[in-house]
């Protein structure tokens, strides 16, 4: 008798263990009061937001949904909490899969192409809004949230609070893509060094000017140059002026086309992108949804005199004035050497990285005090020589939920509800302490974050400044961004082997990017595969024409390295603030 009912134990433990998830608004409650606090809502509010998940996970108890994303901390945290909150609470459990930037590209690639659901959702970045707008294989989230997707969208969802829609929404106007996560690609400085009076004199005496936040170029290639060769060592630590990375692998693509030749000055005016010319070189007309060429000889600029200066400018600071190895790092592995402590700057940070620059002494971050608090700050981008006021002044990573036609719409519901659940007000603020990649004003704005404000190096000043819309991710004009990424990296990576100038680099660059944009072109006119929108190539003119023309692109400067400028960082805060 004992083992029989030994045996029904262990047989309804099993069967405990096993029995899908149900709603339960206890669970709720419980993960409002332990885990998302603080909050831009208050109880109540999250309780009645909860209280509507709940109901709307009636029709898919018990249902498995699988969902990928790129490795970030952000992620980490919606993959080992967030998920579990939402199953518990809604009874729906979700997969939530991270793996590196290049494989979620190519998984979306490969669910495009082939039709075939392997992912129910996808954190894809926005970079490919001008893809997912023109093939029409994503979700269009403005009809889908007022039709099939009605019963499912959260009514405080609130798009309005997003501060990265614009670069989700394609030039028809419609929303394709939700941001989840964003993050920019600001100037990263060791502040505690720069206040040095000893090496704001020795700056000074050298180079006629300030030592302080670069404005431009010719100031952080003086700065470079003045920690490598004249500062050389700090407190027994041999120094460096500048960091980057140079690995040939695909994320030494994005090293360029995030935003790059823009810093420089190669596009146009313009805000999220330049038009008619945008970050990457290729030209689109005002008005027009069709692409016209990269070339200069076709009116665009990714080989024009700015773009090879920004290669030229990428490739030589590398070789002069970054640690030595640098060439060899991939994007992984340059960020996070800055906890080292032996960089005085770095032109290209993204501040997905802000985490792991907080981390204490004792985790072997060398760039905080005794206290943890930062000795670094951050601050906006220095513009090359081309750049003109109106111009984009870097790129901003918006990560952002999509969701695909090929996806079973119930099991696309399901995951919607999830998408909503992790960006929902309940949980943002919450979210955004642990991953700092904020999407929302409402938490940016909240008052926890004015008092970590001191702690994070000036990111909560920038994201509350109005200078965060000169920064964006890729816009509209790349009409495939898997088929022409792909070609950046390999072409870049000639750069830094020695194998091809710059300028040849660029020439080869832009010559691929026509041809297979001609490619589209084809594929475009004979079943419109691209919506109508596919490239329709301008033909060649001689490149004099077109440097001659107003704008982008842009003829070569006489002087490339014009008087540098910097300005203090208690003013360019005083700016944000005001």
């Amino acid at each position: 008798m004992r083992m029989k009912m030994a045996s029904a134990v262990a047989a309804f433990a099993l069967l405990s263990a096993t029995a899908p998830a149900q709603a339960d608004m206890a669970a709720a409650e419980k993960w409002i009061d332990e885990e998302f606090q603080p909050s831009a809502l208050s109880r109540d509010e999250q309780v009645e937001e909860m209280q509507w998940f709940v109901d709307a996970a009636g029709p898919f108890q018990g249902m498995e949904v699988n969902v990928l994303s790129e490795t970030i901390p952000t992620h980490t945290y919606e993959s080992q909490t967030l998920a579990k909150a939402f199953e518990e609470i809604t009874g729906i459990k979700v997969n939530h899969q991270l793996l590196g930037e290049g494989e979620v590209v190519q998984a979306v690639q490969t669910q495009m192409q082939t039709g075939r659901n392997l992912y129910d959702a996808y954190i894809n970045d926005s970079d490919l809004i001008g893809t997912h707008s023109r093939l029409q294989l994503a979700v269009n989230l403005t009809d889908w949230m007022a039709g099939d997707g009605s019963d499912v969208t959260l009514p405080s969802l609130d798009i309005d609070d997003f501060m990265g829609k614009s670069f989700t929404t394609g030039p028809d106007g419609k929303l394709y893509q939700l941001p989840d996560q964003q993050f920019a690609n600001l100037y990263w400085f060791r502040k505690d060094w720069f206040d040095r009076e000893d090496l704001q004199k020795q700056f000074k005496d050298i180079y006629g000017y300030d030592l302080g936040v670069p404005v431009n170029w010719s100031a952080y290639e003086d700065i470079a140059e003045f920690f490598s060769v004249h500062v050389k060592e700090i407190d027994g630590t041999t120094v460096y002026g500048h960091m980057d990375y140079g690995k040939r692998a695909p994320d030494l693509g994005w090293r360029m086309t995030d935003a790059w030749l823009s810093m420089a000055g190669a596009g146009s005016k313009g805000k999220p992108n330049g038009i008619p010319v945008d970050e990457w070189g290729i030209r689109m007309e005002e008005g027009s949804c069709n692409p016209v060429g990269a070339s200069v000889t076709r009116g665009g600029a990714a080989n024009g005199p700015a773009a090879v200066y920004a290669i030229r400018k990428w490739d030589e600071w590398l070789r002069k004035y970054a640690p030595p190895g640098s060439a060899s790092y991939d994007f992984y592995q340059s960020l996070p050497a800055l906890s080292q402590g032996n960089v005085a700057q770095q032109i290209f940070w993204y501040t997905a990285f802000t985490a792991s620059m907080v981390a204490p002494k004792s985790e072997g971050n060398n760039t905080v005090d005794d206290e943890g608090a930062p000795l670094w700050r951050m601050a906006p981008s220095p513009h090359g020589p081309y750049w003109e006021d109106g111009q984009k002044l870097g790129y901003q990573d918006a990560g952002s939920w999509t969701l695909f036609e090929s996806t079973p719409v119930d099991r696309r519901k399901a995951a919607w509800l999830y998408a909503q659940f992790v960006v929902s007000k309940t949980v943002d603020v919450k979210k955004s302490h642990v991953g700092l990649t904020f999407i929302r004003d409402s938490s940016v704005n909240h008052e926890s974050f004015t008092e970590r404000a001191p702690n994070l190096g000036g990111l909560v000043e920038f994201y509350r400044s109005p200078d965060r819309v000169l920064w964006s991710p890729t816009g509209v004009n790349v009409p495939d961004y898997p088929k022409l990424a792909q070609i950046w990296w390999q072409q870049i990576g000639d750069v830094n082997s020695g194998a091809f100038t710059p300028q040849e680099a660029m020439n080869r660059l832009a010559e691929e990017m026509d041809t297979t944009m001609a490619r589209m072109q084809r594929a475009d006119e004979g079943a419109e595969v691209y919506g109508g929108c596919g490239p329709r190539l301008n033909e060649e003119k001689d490149a004099e024409y077109w440097l001659s023309q107003p704008g982008s692109p842009k003829a070569k400067l006489e002087n490339e390295k014009p008087q540098g400028e910097t300005i203090a960082y208690e003013e360019l805060i005083k700016r944000w603030q005001q």
